[in-house]
């Protein structure tokens, strides 16, 4: 699966409360959680984010809370996916079960700027800046995790299997 936006940056420590502040989580409507993504920590995210756009953030993206409106929110949003050098662990999790995708390449981090252009081979964990022509490596989820991203996160995954009989 190969997904392609606009770079959109951020720095270390992006808190699930900058996410998708905690005022918020009066709903979990994704359509309204997306009007307030990242607006703690860009007021302007929710009106310039476009449909495939890309999240690119320092160390430790997804700290603090487990609540897991924070990769929804960014799902609903539009972003395609996020990257950055690391996750917190729940917020990696809740992004998996949900269908988010994420990958951790710090390379990328370093050396991208807000408004570039990516192109991400989720099969292959390539990103590809577009804007300066720079290949990445990242490593890729394996196999079952793919087919969970694939289904649109873990319950899907699940669905689909009961179906088949697995």
């Amino acid at each position: 699966m190969k997904l392609r936006g606009e770079v959109h940056k951020f720095g270390a420590d992006v808190d699930t409360d900058a996410i998708i502040p905690a005022r918020y989580l009066n709903t979990s409507d994704p359509k309204h959680l997306a009007l307030h993504c990242m607006e703690d920590a860009d007021p302007d995210f929710p009106k310039k984010v476009k449909t495939g756009d890309v999240i690119v953030a320092d160390k430790n993206f997804g700290c603090g809370s487990s609540r897991e409106h924070a990769p929804l929110a960014i799902q609903a949003a539009g972003v395609s996916c996020v990257i950055a050098k690391s996750f917190a662990r729940i917020f990696y999790r809740n992004a998996i079960n949900i269908g988010l995708p994420i990958l951790e390449c710090p390379e990328v981090v370093d050396e991208v700027r807000p408004g570039d252009e990516l192109e991400v081979d989720l099969d292959r964990g390539v990103i590809t800046n577009l804007t300066s022509g720079k290949e990445y490596q990242a490593t890729p989820f394996p196999e079952f995790m793919q087919r969970i991203m694939a289904s649109g996160g873990l319950i899907n995954y699940v669905r689909e299997r009961m179906k088949a009989g697995v």
